[in-house]
């Protein structure tokens, strides 16, 4: 008896050990999940108004909810804490890494962004930042 209990616990961890054969080779799927994915694109539904910044080749949309600048006929918006870019006002916007914005997008004044950077929370919670004429709390 002893010996057949034995026999069947081998034969299960020998079963537990060897790999089940795929259903479908074509059906691989591989993912890798490093931190939250990059939040969505602003959406432009009609061409904004751009004003430019002075002093700088940027401009920026005043009439608009979120960030967005143009320079050198390409957009840029920051937009929950990600850069995004694109060629046309409908996009397709992608994601582009900080470095890859061109330092003059990077060196706008904080007064012209509708949510400064490492501000989204705060605006969230309180409406518009500080800093924008009309838009947010009277400064003191």
């Amino acid at each position: 008896m002893k010996k057949a209990i034995l026999l069947i616990l081998v034969l299960a961890a020998c079963l537990s050990v060897i790999p089940a054969a795929p259903a479908s080779a074509t059906n691989v799927n591989i993912g890798i999940n490093i931190g939250p994915p990059p939040p969505p694109p602003p959406v432009l539904v009609a061409t904004p108004r751009f004003v430019v910044i002075p002093g700088s080749p940027v401009q920026y949309a005043p009439g608009v909810s979120f960030n967005l600048f143009i320079h050198s006929g390409r957009y840029y918006s920051f937009h929950n804490g990600v850069w995004f870019h694109s060629p046309r006002r409908g996009g397709p916007w992608v994601v582009v890494a900080m470095d890859k914005v061109p330092h003059v997008v990077r060196a706008v004044p904080v007064t012209y962004y509708k949510v400064p950077p490492g501000h989204a929370k705060k605006h969230d919670k309180d409406g518009p930042p500080m800093g924008h004429p009309g838009k947010g709390p009277k400064q003191r």
